[in-house]
């Protein structure tokens, strides 16, 4: 998983859910910094999952776990690809899902997929929570429940 593109979380925790940013279709660049897969809306869809995956396994989670889904797409006339990669790489019983066409997206990208799971369908109790802290991803208990919750950059 490539490193955020902007200023926020990879991924939250909120009481034992895990709520994920929007994944982009990227991988580290020449540079090193997230570029954009090359090949449009399936290849950029796979590459976003895979980072959603990356983002859930750093929580304990998988794509079977996730319960609802969002997928953001720059042109609606990409929602057969979307359905057709959808059913190749998410597990059954697939999670409840929205698919919004968006004006534009960051980096230009196609697609754009965040995510909501509980905790691991073993019932596992959540551990710990995740932010992004001074640059470096940082782990730490959860705050109680008890109003939002604001992150220092």
């Amino acid at each position: 998983m490539s490193a955020p593109v902007g200023p926020y979380s990879p991924s939250v925790r909120v009481g034992d859910w895990v709520v994920t940013s929007g994944q982009l279709g990227v991988a580290p660049g020449p540079s090193g910094r997230p570029a954009l897969v090359e090949g449009g809306t399936g290849p950029e869809l796979r590459q976003a999952l895979a980072n959603v995956a990356a983002v859930l396994a750093d929580e304990g989670l998988g794509l079977a776990d996730v319960v609802k889904a969002t997928v953001f797409l720059a042109d609606m006339a990409d929602f057969p690809l979307v359905n057709e990669i959808w059913t190749e790489l998410v597990p059954a019983p697939r999670p409840a899902r929205s698919a919004v066409q968006v004006a534009a997206l960051p980096l230009g990208a196609r697609v754009e997929v965040e995510v909501w799971a509980p905790p691991a369908r073993g019932g596992a109790p959540a551990r710990e929570c995740s932010f992004l802290g001074n640059d470096a991803r940082q782990r730490g208990p959860c705050p109680p429940p008890s109003g939002p919750r604001l992150l220092s950059f």
